[in-house]
């Protein structure tokens, strides 16, 4: 049976992606980020993967900096959509937050919006874009992705059962995370109150291969 993977990762600013001046308060994070920063950000397909194993579905994500003004974080609209034929009606936006935490540890804090389809291609027209306001995004309380420096990328992922979700009967969702220069593996999963697994890919996470930056 072929399940969409949920949720995506962590996330960070428009202009200037190399500069590390608005995650300044942690030394390891702040050296950190300018490597996430420009290995995030782009556009991704996991089209090898569904013609390999057709239990997983082919999906276009588009993650783009935003709101380059704020100095708080850095900031992403991330838009997931399956492809070919629904790339006009994605399934998934949310806006991305990047703070630092303790160490070299980062924390991508999530944001929904109200009528993500108004907002539907905005990684690829400002103007639709320019509509997103700071003061239109809520935060999803207890779905934080807590990443560290991996190899030649990065790792981490949600904490415990905080993330609620009521998606197929769920109580709470998790996400695993590994970047890399050249991919990005996301694995979502929905678990009941009692800790059963009701939702998201069996035998692994979703491959997207980074198309362009």
């Amino acid at each position: 049976m072929r399940l969409i993977v949920g949720g995506l990762i962590t996330v960070f600013v428009f202009m200037g992606c190399g500069s590390s001046s608005t995650i300044s308060k942690s030394g390891g994070s702040t050296l950190h980020a300018a490597k996430f920063c420009e290995m995030l950000q782009g556009t991704y397909s996991s089209e090898a993967q569904s013609k390999k194993d057709t239990s997983y579905f082919h999906i276009a994500l588009a993650i783009y900096p935003i709101w380059s003004e704020r100095s708080d974080a850095r900031y992403f609209y991330v838009e997931q959509a399956m492809a070919p034929k629904y790339l006009d009606k994605p399934y998934r936006q949310r806006v991305y937050k990047i703070v630092p935490g303790v160490g070299d540890t980062m924390i991508s804090v999530i944001y929904t919006f109200k009528d993500p389809l108004n907002y539907a291609g905005a990684h690829k027209d400002k103007t639709i874009l320019a509509k997103l306001t700071y003061d239109k995004i809520e935060q999803k309380d207890g779905c934080e992705v807590y990443l560290i420096p991996h190899k030649d990328g990065f790792k981490g992922g949600t904490k415990g059962s905080n993330c609620p979700s009521t998606l197929r009967g769920a109580a709470y969702a998790t996400t695993e995370v590994t970047m890399t220069p050249a991919q990005l593996l996301s694995w979502d999963r929905g678990y009941d109150k009692d800790g059963k697994y009701v939702w998201g890919a069996e035998k692994g996470g979703y491959v997207f291969d980074k198309i362009s930056k």
